[in-house]
């Protein structure tokens, strides 16, 4: 999936893009992010357990939520689009802001769940504080 940011409606799991929208924010102008293509997208090496950082360059500080980094369930087939159904659905990291905003080059560090092999996809969330919007980041990643 691609990597640039996507802005859709806030509230995953429950709310937000529908499922197969989320890599675009379900935003039609990005729809190609969305597409799977059969599993060749571009990955980042990883190891399960290890830590990765995550950067965010922002144009447009928004007050801010939280930013939260969710990632596809053991099993999951790259061929497919991204859904809640592929995801885990408890983020492996939650950083929150409290309506504060970023800076403009904004770094989170993780540490990637363990029992994780393959291809996987990590789906980052900004959460805007003052509008309902949300901006989507898709990663592939290899463990």
């Amino acid at each position: 999936m691609g990597t640039a940011e996507r802005r859709g409606s806030e509230g995953l799991p429950e709310q937000g893009p529908a499922d197969g929208t989320i890599c675009a924010g379900a935003d039609a102008r990005w729809a190609p992010l969305d597409n799977p293509r059969n599993g060749t997208w571009p990955t980042t090496k990883v190891t399960a357990g290890q830590q990765l950082k995550f950067t965010w360059e922002i144009e447009a500080r928004h007050a801010t939520t939280n930013f939260k980094y969710y990632l596809t369930k053991p099993g999951y087939d790259p061929a497919q689009k991204i859904t809640r159904a592929g995801l885990d659905l408890t983020p492996f990291l939650t950083v929150p802001y409290n309506g504060r905003q970023p800076a403009a080059t904004t770094t989170h560090t993780a540490t990637l769940p363990t029992g994780r092999t393959g291809h996987h996809v990590v789906v980052a969330v900004w959460e805007i504080a003052d509008t309902a919007n949300a901006f989507y980041s898709c990663t592939d990643v290899l463990f």
